[in-house]
């Protein structure tokens, strides 16, 4: 995980295209993650397999804020989600047309 700044997102500033095989992770985190990236990977690859990562933010809604990394466009499948370079979180499934949740609590 690397840490950047980041202001808050709004409500509907992130677009999810769901459809077929392709589906989104929302990964909430703990507000001390802001500015954090989180990376995840195909929990089937390898020690090479090639890993995704995206920046936690502060998300604003009605109900308050939250603190959560966004992965659109993900191909259905068994992904692996890294608290570090070398230790795993845990393992989540992304299924086609759906949001997955998982959280790093």
């Amino acid at each position: 995980m690397t840490g950047h700044q980041s202001g808050p997102t709004g409500a509907g500033s992130v677009i999810l295209d769901l459809g077929g095989s392709v589906g989104a992770l929302i990964l909430a985190t703990p507000p001390e993650l802001h500015g954090q990236e989180i990376e995840i990977s195909p929990a089937d690859g390898g020690a090479g397999t090639r890993r995704t990562h995206a920046m936690v933010r502060r998300r604003e809604t009605g109900a308050g804020s939250s603190y959560a990394a966004v992965y659109p466009g993900l191909a259905a499948g068994a992904y692996t989600v890294w608290r570090t370079a070398s230790t795993p979180a845990g393992t989540i499934v992304v299924e086609g047309g759906q949001v997955t949740r998982f959280s790093l609590r």
